[in-house]
């Protein structure tokens, strides 16, 4: 009976190992994710939220100067630095194979990076125009693209970074909204095209304060007024970890039941109606 006892013992701690081992394999394909434009702004802050929740970080960026300055606040083991044209076909594909040389199969993408030319539409140049459709949307769909294969693989998780100006707009921001707008109905087209293996849905962030958390060189923390958080149903500006804590929602497999869904994030201010 003994012997009999011994080889129970150890067929338990045979298939406990093996439990183990299965969910380190799965927790590994969830552990790495793709940030573009994630050196300053909105996409440093979802880079420090995804790090803080035990994930590996690939950061794609165009902007050196930013990326090595948030370089030494980082894990070197559980964060990387690409520098990719977004806007290039080429620079992207290459940066995917160097980041999953470096991390492994990936678990999510967000795409986040992004290119403003807020000015009057008859002084907008047609290169800018062109600029801005290149980076935010048809990076958004090139990104996508060349990652879903080991999306599909992980059964993992796209958030794209749209904008309540796809609902509302200000002056003088036609190439952003209309780049945005297409980010908007790109969202739920590819969250039909990746069913059941991918989800994929949209954040459209409100007023969000970032002056400060940019590279040194432009960072500047703006002069916030009484009014002007007060114009917010919230009571408050919004700040970029109002919109990380909702990428890392997203990224959740917990939240497998959400996919082609767009989240607004603006303190009540598109609900609120306002009579001058």
């Amino acid at each position: 009976m003994l012997i009999n006892a011994r080889k129970h013992k150890s067929a338990k701690q045979s298939i406990s190992t093996l439990f183990i081992s299965t969910l380190h394999i799965i927790n590994m394909k969830r552990s790495h994710i793709i940030i573009t434009g994630g050196a300053q702004g909105i996409g440093r802050a979802i880079a420090q939220e995804l790090l803080n929740n035990d994930y590996n970080v690939s950061i794609f960026d165009i902007d050196s100067e930013a990326m090595e300055e948030i370089r030494p606040k980082v894990s070197k083991r559980r964060c990387e630095f690409f520098i990719t044209d977004i806007s290039n076909e080429v620079s992207i594909r290459s940066s995917i194979r160097a980041s999953i040389k470096k991390f492994g199969s990936v678990y999510g993408l967000v795409n986040n990076a992004v290119y403003e030319a807020f000015k009057p539409m008859e002084e907008l140049t047609l290169d800018e125009w062109n600029r801005a459709i290149a980076t935010n949307l048809t990076g958004t769909f090139l990104c996508s693209k060349h990652l879903a294969p080991y999306l599909r693989e992980s059964k993992g998780s796209i958030v794209n970074m749209c904008s309540t100006r796809v609902f509302q707009s200000e002056p003088n921001t036609e190439s952003y909204s209309a780049s945005k707008g297409g980010i908007f109905s790109l969202t739920h087209a590819m969250a039909m095209s990746l069913a059941p293996d991918v989800r994929v849905n949209s954040i459209s962030p409100g007023w969000i304060d970032v002056s400060a958390i940019k590279k040194k060189s432009v960072a500047k923390q703006i002069e916030l007024s009484q009014e002007d958080h007060e114009q917010h149903p919230v009571g408050r500006v919004g700040n970029a970890f109002d919109i990380a804590r909702m990428v890392v929602f997203l990224m959740n497999p917990n939240n497998d039941f959400i996919t082609g869904q767009n989240f607004t994030i603006d303190g009540g201010m598109t609900k609120k109606m306002i009579y001058v």
